[in-house]
């Protein structure tokens, strides 16, 4: 079959519908917490953003090697749903640890809880959703996961900014957010994730595709890193997150120059608007064209937008690089899932979704350290700048790096 040939339009499966808007409403509840914590932190507590950092970073990283075990074991006990399932109950677990908090401690906790959820989700999650269409279609899926993560991300940011204002007497250049307005937003939080859990545990099935494949081995992390395409993909993008320190410090910088929680929730909304417009039809796209280029398109983008956070002086210099940055996510993350599953056979799926979003997560440990340390000894302009010189090295080498092709699927074409 020729690759560039244009596949039948089909209804995406119900596993994806429901995959996705379990997705949304986890992304209404994480939104109206996760932006606001750094800025309660800091800005009521006091808390430093060294400490800030390590508590992204620590919970993020402790996420990635629970990505990596809960992918390989989805599939030794061939069953995806179940550590789904796990792993969104944890998050909604973890949401009511944040109410009158008046330190780090729990907060951290918290953190800690809801990353461990996600580690345990997501890569059983992603080898549902692969597993759950054809190989012609994978851009196409996890295009429209990416679309209504974002989406759920909008409202939830709309729902965060009218708390904000409402309690704050309709004042736009509050600059904190006080006790009784974070505890607020924490309780419109909590439904949502639980809404989650329901649909994963009564709608979403495990795939047909991946009941066929009981017969086989399971495939172990040793072997998985042997696959010389997995494994030079792995260490490029390990590169990449060197650079990607935590959101929190795109909201610290933000505030640094003047844009109070009200704003940020509004910029926010906006950026997660456009990734949720340019997430499906970039990954109909990838579908068609190499997804490597545009996962490069991505990254060069990204590096834009980071030296530019570097040398913002005014508000409207934020707003336009946040706008810009959630067209990097719209064109990047459906492609990068996607390139998993093109790169390794059906049986090591869980397996490599597992690798691929444990490379991410432990790099952020360094990353939001990193990050951490360099605006506290060099300013708010270092970060970025290391952020955005890793971003290029790393869309150098995937530029001139090539995936060699295997009959796993016709869709990488260097």
């Amino acid at each position: 079959m020729n690759p560039n040939q244009e596949q039948p339009h089909t209804k995406l499966p119900k596993n994806v519908i429901w995959v996705s808007l379990a997705s949304f409403f986890n992304d209404v509840s994480g939104e109206i917490v996760i932006r606001a914590l750094p800025l309660f932190l800091a800005g009521t507590l006091g808390v430093g953003y060294s400490v800030i950092g390590l508590i992204e970073g620590f919970a993020d990283s402790t996420s990635s090697f629970l990505k990596i075990f809960a992918g390989w074991y989805s599939d030794k006990i061939r069953s995806r749903k179940s550590m789904t399932a796990l792993g969104y109950s944890m998050t909604a677990l973890a949401r009511p640890l944040l109410l009158g908090i008046n330190s780090w401690v729990l907060p951290f906790l918290s953190r800690f809880l809801d990353r461990a959820g996600k580690g345990i989700r997501t890569a059983p999650r992603d080898a549902l959703v692969a597993d759950s269409v054809s190989e012609h279609e994978r851009g196409r899926a996890f295009g429209f996961v990416r679309s209504l993560d974002p989406a759920g991300a909008v409202a939830g940011s709309l729902i965060a900014a009218g708390v904000i204002y409402f309690m704050g007497d309709g004042n736009f250049t509050t600059k904190t957010i006080s006790h009784e307005i974070f505890n607020t937003l924490v309780y419109f939080a909590i439904l949502p994730t639980f809404i989650s859990v329901l649909l994963i545990f009564f709608f979403v099935k495990e795939p047909a595709r991946h009941k066929l494949q009981n017969g086989k081995g399971v495939v172990s992390l040793k072997t998985a890193i042997t696959n010389k395409r997995f494994r030079t993909y792995l260490i490029i993008l390990f590169i990449f997150t060197l650079g990607t320190s935590s959101d929190a410090f795109l909201i610290l910088r933000a505030n640094s120059l003047g844009i109070g929680p009200l704003e940020i929730f509004l910029i926010y909304a906006l950026l997660n608007l456009i990734s949720a417009f340019i997430s499906y039809p970039a990954g109909k796209l990838s579908d068609r064209v190499s997804r490597r280029k545009l996962i490069l398109c991505g990254w060069i983008l990204y590096a834009l937008v980071y030296l530019g956070f570097a040398y913002a002086q005014t508000e409207w210099h934020i707003w336009g690089l946040f706008l810009v940055y959630g067209a990097f996510f719209g064109l990047t993350e459906g492609a990068e899932k996607a390139l998993v599953a093109d790169l390794v056979p059906p049986e090591m799926r869980g397996t490599a979704y597992g690798l691929y979003n444990g490379v991410l997560g432990i790099g952020l440990l360094p990353a939001s350290f990193i990050a951490g340390a360099l605006w506290e000894s060099y300013g708010a302009q270092a970060p970025f700048l290391f952020g955005g010189a890793m971003a290029l090295i790393a869309a150098i080498l995937m530029s001139i790096i090539s995936f060699q092709h295997k009959n796993y699927s016709p869709l990488e074409r260097g």
